[in-house]
C-alpha cells in the first residue's frame, strides 16, 4: 500500500472516530434529557419518594451528568452496553443481538429485491429515453413513491395474507433454527414492503445518472463500433452511473435497520424497531441507549465503506483524497 493511500486510511480513521464520538454524546443525551424520570416510570407512580431515591441510586440517575456519560462510554468500549431495568432485566447486548439479525435481513433482503428491479427498469428507460416504456416506467416509480409504506404494507397484507394465504403473517423463524426456506418465506413479504419504495427512489436516481453517461464521448463511439445495447449499458455505462446509487444503497441500508417500525409491526416481528419502541413505552433507557447506538454505529461504518468504495468505482476519484 502506498504512502498516499496510507495517508487517505489513516485520515479516515479518524473522521470516522470523532463521528463516533459525537453520535455517542448525541445518543447519551438524547435519551438523558428526555423529560420524565426513570424511577417513575420503572416503579409507577404513588410510591413513597424514598424509594424513587434508592432506584435513581442504583441506576446511578444521581451521578452528574459528565460522570454517567464516561461510565456508560467506558462500558460500551468495553462491549457492555447495559442492563435493562424493566422486567425481565437481561444484558441490553443480549437483546441486541437478538433483534439486530431480524432488522439486518429484513433491510438487505428488501435492497437486493429493490436491486434487481431498480436498475433494469433504469437501464430500459434511460436507453429508451423519452419512448413509451420510459414514460409508462417513470409514471410507475412515481406512483410507487406516492403511496407510505404503512399503506403499502396494509394492502399487502390484504392481499397476500388475508384473501390469498400465500404468506404468514404473525410468524418468524430465524435462520439459526435450520429452516432456511421457512426463513425466507416468513421474511419475503415484510422485506417486499421495504423494498417498493426503495426501488423507486433507486430506478429514478439511477435512470438520471445513465442518461447523462450515455451522452458521453466514449458511449457515442462504443454505439458507432456497433456495440449492442446490452454490451454498452453493462460493460460501460452502469459503473460510472453508480455513484449516487452506491451513496443512496449505503443511507438506505442503515436507515432502514432502525426505521422498519411500522413493518415490523404490521409483521409481529422481533427487530431492532419494536425493541426501540418497546423499551421506550417502558421507559427502559439502558434499553434505548445501547440498541440506538447500535444502529447509529451501523449507519455510520456502512457509509463511509461506501466512502472507501467510490475509488474502486472510478479510481480518479481516489486523487481528490490524496
Amino acid at each position: 500500500m502506498s504512502a498516499a493511500a496510507l495517508r487517505r486510511l489513516a485520515l479516515r480513521v479518524l473522521e470516522l472516530a470523532g463521528v463516533l464520538c459525537i453520535v455517542s454524546v448525541g445518543v447519551f443525551s438524547l435519551v438523558v434529557l428526555l423529560p420524565g424520570d426513570p424511577a417513575v416510570d420503572i416503579l409507577g407512580p404513588g410510591r413513597p419518594p424514598s424509594e424513587y431515591a434508592e432506584l435513581r441510586h442504583e441506576l446511578g440517575l444521581d451521578q452528574p451528568l459528565h460522570t454517567r456519560y464516561f461510565d456508560w462510554l467506558g462500558g460500551v468500549l468495553t462491549g457492555d452496553l447495559g442492563r435493562s431495568v424493566v422486567p425481565p432485566q437481561s444484558e441490553v447486548s443480549d437483546r441486541v443481538v437478538s433483534a439486530l439479525p431480524v432488522s439486518a435481513e429484513i433491510a438487505v433482503l428488501g435492497l437486493l429485491i429493490a436491486l434487481l428491479i431498480a436498475v433494469p427498469l433504469a437501464m430500459w428507460s434511460a436507453y429508451r429515453e423519452g419512448g413509451i416504456a420510459d414514460r409508462i416506467i417513470g409514471a410507475g416509480t412515481f406512483a410507487v413513491l406516492s403511496v407510505p409504506s404503512f399503506l403499502a404494507g396494509l394492502l399487502l397484507v390484504m392481499v397476500m395474507v388475508n384473501s390469498l394465504g400465500w404468506f404468514p403473517r404473525s410468524e418468524w423463524v430465524r435462520i439459526g433454527d435450520g429452516d432456511l426456506l421457512g426463513n425466507l418465506h416468513h421474511a419475503f413479504l415484510p422485506a417486499l414492503t421495504v423494498a417498493l419504495v426503495e426501488l423507486a427512489m433507486f430506478a429514478r436516481v439511477l435512470r438520471g445518472d445513465l442518461i447523462v453517461t450515455l451522452r458521453e464521448d466514449f458511449i457515442l463511439a462504443a454505439r458507432a463500433k456497433g456495440m449492442s445495447p446490452l454490451r454498452i449499458l453493462f460493460t460501460d455505462a452502469l459503473r460510472p452511473s453508480s455513484f449516487s446509487l452506491v451513496t443512496l444503497l449505503g443511507l438506505s441500508l442503515g436507515r432502514l435497520i432502525g426505521s422498519t417500525v411500522i413493518v415490523e409491526y404490521l409483521f409481529s416481528l422481533p427487530g431492532m424497531g419494536s425493541l426501540v419502541v418497546n423499551a421506550a413505552n417502558q421507559g427502559d433507557y439502558p434499553m434505548v441507549q445501547g440498541a440506538v447506538l447500535t444502529i447509529a454505529v451501523i449507519y455510520v461504518v456502512i457509509n463511509a465503506g461506501i466512502d472507501f468504495s467510490y475509488g474502486h468505482l472510478d479510481p480518479r476519484t481516489r486523487r481528490v483524497h490524496v
